[in-house]
């Protein structure tokens, strides 16, 4: 019977399409979106700029009535809200309020070209951005990247990066992964786990070809079971393996897809974590993670983020952040666990 109901369950995932999603940021009920553009016109208008308002409506609108709002808003005012929204408000509050008028995918696209472009590369955002997101996302982000800036994402990570760490990302760009499938081919996943030990552990050096081909190609519940019986030839865990043997961006590049194909939102609660640790918090980090998770599992990422820290994300916020943009940022994490 446990067979019966796990093959089932993997019916439910797999078959489904895509992944479900656990958001904090929903449509808003008795949306009215020449209301919002006026209340927003006035608040920009106001001496000072009423900061207070813009947050409270758009941290609480989903992307798709926020682009109503700005259509409404240039109806209204004959100009564009996010010009307009520019002049108003700077520094971090900018940052994440332009950032929720684009969509998930666009703002992603944005993220990276950000972390490509100009002198140096960002490359904690870049290992963020593409190991963290499915090839289902990373074949959109692709398609919108190449509509907002011109370019093909892969160019542009390949002139930006080298070594074995651009051969990963590449890897992971070109989506070549395989789709979940709802036959457990056990023959494969002992195969798969042995070649990873002999590519790494077991030998002097280490084979990263083998190794990005395996992460790059499997599906992630091929590869949750690869992981699991990895176990039973190396004395180390996965990730214990990688630190023994690669290092720098590569290293981090290759826990980051361990940690994303275990438990995603946990990830994502511990990088947000790691970004409020000090005084002041890692505003970038944690502008990019809540925005960009706020429409697909946020929902899930705080209660992970709880689970792990003895602490709800809310209160950890209200204890790193400041005014408006502590405003905005809690408004996006949807209420205290």
């Amino acid at each position: 019977m446990a067979l019966v109901s796990e093959f089932l369950g993997q019916l439910t995932l797999n078959i489904g399409g895509p992944e479900p999603t656990y958001p904090t940021v929903v449509p808003a009920d008795d949306f009215d979106p020449d209301l919002d553009a006026t209340r927003i016109e006035t608040a920009i208008k106001t001496k000072g700029v009423d900061e207070q308002t813009i947050t409270d409506i758009l941290c609480k609108r989903t992307y798709n009535q926020r682009r109503e709002i700005a259509f409404a808003y240039e109806r209204r005012a004959k100009k564009d809200m996010i010009t307009a929204l520019k002049g108003a408000l700077s520094g971090s509050l900018e940052s994440l309020v332009l950032g929720l008028m684009k969509s998930t995918t666009q703002y992603d696209a944005a993220s990276l070209n950000a972390s490509i472009k100009g002198l140096g590369t960002d490359e904690e955002t870049l290992i963020e951005l593409v190991c963290s997101r499915s090839s289902a996302e990373l074949v959109e982000i692709k398609r919108v990247y190449k509509e907002m800036f011109k370019k093909d994402l892969e160019k542009d990570v390949a002139g930006d990066t080298s070594g074995d760490f651009r051969s990963l990302l590449l890897a992971l760009v070109e989506t070549r992964r395989d789709e979940p499938s709802n036959v457990v081919d056990y023959e494969k996943i002992d195969e798969d786990a042995r070649a990873l030990y002999e590519a790494g552990v077991k030998r002097k050096g280490t084979d990263v070809k083998t190794w990005i081909s395996i992460f790059s190609e499997r599906s992630v519940p091929h590869l949750q079971k690869v992981f699991d019986r990895y176990k039973s030839y190396s004395p180390y865990d996965m990730q214990e393996s990688i630190r023994k043997e690669v290092k720098g961006d590569l290293e981090k590049s290759f826990l980051t897809l361990v940690d994303c194909f275990q438990n995603k939102q946990l990830y994502f609660a511990n990088r947000l974590a790691e970004a409020m640790k000090g005084k002041s918090a890692k505003d970038k980090v944690v502008t990019r993670i809540m925005v960009s998770r706020c429409e697909v599992d946020l929902a899930r990422i705080r209660t992970e983020f709880k689970r792990a820290q003895a602490k709800s994300l809310y209160q950890t916020i209200a204890e790193h952040t400041k005014g408006d943009y502590q405003r905005a940022l809690l408004t996006l994490c949807g209420g205290d666990d």
